[in-house]
């Protein structure tokens, strides 16, 4: 496992100081229109992925405001914080099917995204091009989701904005995750991978390699990373003792099976009318 980087730019003393995030507004704008992220790809930063704590801390700065406004969208309401509208949604090529879902203000949506009824994406969360959000699908604060990625229905992708220094949920391109899944705490999801359906996968997790017998392991300095390509299910572990052995307990583990191959691909692929 290796650290992720925090962002910094390069002061006149030749120490890293901080980025100059926008507030307010003018972050939302800025986050909408992919111009600032939580975290970005950067391959000279450790993990490959490069983590902006200000951003996240500008994020958090919007929740400061306590007032609540009202809004509406045809017959339903809404309230919540001043600083936290939701989702102007003009971008004629994302496509937000009817339905219930809610988008907050500062999520990016990259052109050809398409969100199934309900859903809801949250402030900071930045979802590639093409990507398909299904039914009953949580997009958190911050996470990122690459281009092409299918999150299928009820899937989970957990938020984070404190602590600030801490990385977001990265799912990266042409990921598949299947319904029910979780991902939580900082868990990298790497490029072409598949989630199979149910899977729960912490920044803390064991994962069980049985292609290259081996076990990855994340901790709170360096979340989990399923490899690219990797096709992930659900599993079992016999516990061990006499009393579990006298109960048949075991728990549930996440198992690598195999490398995607195009059998995979075909399975998982979806529908391009439904695009």
């Amino acid at each position: 496992m290796t650290a992720v980087t925090p962002v910094g730019r390069e002061g006149s003393d030749g120490v890293a100081a901080p980025p100059t995030i926008p507030e307010g507004a003018a972050l939302l704008a800025a986050l909408e229109a992919g111009e600032v992220r939580a975290a970005r790809p950067d391959p000279a930063a450790a993990g490959g992925w490069r983590v902006d704590p200000e951003v996240k801390a500008a994020i958090l700065r919007c929740f400061a405001d306590r007032a609540t406004v009202g809004a509406t969208a045809g017959p339903m309401r809404f309230r919540d914080r001043a600083g936290l509208p939701l989702h102007r949604l003009d971008d004629p090529d994302v496509r937000i099917v009817p339905g219930g879902t809610s988008v907050r203000a500062g999520a990016h949506l990259a052109p050809g995204v398409v969100v199934m009824p309900p859903a809801f994406v949250n402030i900071g969360a930045w979802v590639g091009r093409d990507t398909m959000i299904d039914s009953h699908v949580l997009v958190g604060s911050c996470a990122q989701v690459g281009a092409r990625v299918h999150l299928a229905a009820g899937v989970v992708i957990g938020g984070v904005l404190e602590p600030p220094g801490a990385r977001p949920v990265i799912v990266e391109d042409d990921a598949f995750v299947g319904a029910g899944a979780l991902l939580l705490e900082g868990v990298r999801v790497g490029a072409g991978a598949v989630i199979g359906a149910g899977v729960t996968l912490t920044g803390s997790s064991r994962l069980y390699d049985l292609v290259e017998g081996r076990t990855l392991a994340g901790s709170r300095e360096a979340p989990l990373e399923v490899p690219p390509g990797a096709v992930v299910v659900p599993g079992t572990r016999t516990l061990p003792g006499p009393f579990a052995a006298e109960h048949g307990l075991g728990m549930t583990v996440a198992l690598i099976v195999k490398r995607r191959d195009p059998g995979t691909g075909a399975r998982v692929a979806l529908e391009e009318a439904l695009r």
